[in-house]
């Protein structure tokens, strides 16, 4: 039996736990994740709302759609809202969607759930190896900061969020569409000028600035990636697919509490 078919199912089944107990530092590649935190381009003030949002979501969508065969799960970045998972039906989906609608400072959701049958342990288990392998890939690429990228993985796709620079996501794109059991990476990036990018690191590390909330931007709703593209530098390996995935305006939603 060799070493990677012993560690991967440990390492997997280890993040896990670790993402279903907490914001526990995981060791990835030498460095733990908990560390990443400390030069986020967002604001300690921009995390910390995000974080707000996606537990009201968390909650609020666990109890309100109790049947066995709903798995919803939530990520947040910058007030964007990406929802993936597995419902039994169309109304079964709108319902978490319209839930996320309801919490105040919601500035727009990704729609990625799937109308499918609840995804396995085993799927789960390899969604987070995967995940592990894009961080720690991104961790050792020295063209970029791994410190600025979200990664969240389901049933083998791959989405990318962060603040970046149009280099620095084509380059971790990149990355991660080289890993092995990657079916597709989906960029939901928010792009800044190289030049503000660089300024948003620097204050994070130094001295993070509150965030104040734009309650005028509505929460939107994409079910569809905008456009596609794939990788034409020479891979290292075959390439999944890259697609971008901006939210997409859309009609004015009233927000509550």
């Amino acid at each position: 039996m060799s070493f990677q078919r012993v560690i991967k199912p440990l390492a997997a089944a280890a993040l896990i736990v670790a993402t279903l107990g907490g914001c526990v530092p995981i060791l990835l590649g030498g460095a733990a994740t908990g560390a990443l935190v400390a030069t986020d381009r967002r604001s300690v003030g921009a995390q910390t709302e995000d974080r707000e949002i996606q537990v009201k979501a968390e909650a609020n969508i666990a109890n309100t759609l109790t049947d066995d065969a709903v798995h919803v799960n939530v990520t947040v970045f910058n007030r964007r809202v990406l929802l993936t998972g597995e419902v039994p039906d169309e109304k079964t989906k709108q319902r978490a969607m319209d839930i996320v609608k309801q919490i105040n400072n919601v500035r727009g959701i990704v729609d990625e759930i799937a109308i499918a049958p609840k995804s396995s342990l085993g799927s789960r288990s390899n969604d987070a190896w995967i995940t592990s392998k894009v961080k720690a890939n991104l961790i050792n690429t020295k063209e970029i900061s791994a410190n600025v990228f979200k990664v969240v993985t389901e049933r083998g796709d791959v989405y990318l969020m962060g603040l970046v620079s149009e280099e620095e996501g084509r380059i971790g794109a990149n990355v991660a569409s080289r890993i092995d059991g990657v079916q597709k990476v989906i960029k939901l990036y928010e792009y800044v000028k190289p030049e503000e990018a660089q300024r948003l690191s620097t204050e994070a590390a130094k001295n993070p600035a509150p965030v104040q909330a734009d309650d005028s931007n509505a929460a939107t709703v994409t079910t569809t990636p905008i456009g596609n593209d794939t990788v034409t530098a020479k891979p290292l390996s075959s390439p999944a697919p890259i697609s971008e995935g901006p939210v997409k305006p859309g009609p004015s939603t009233k927000t509550g509490n």
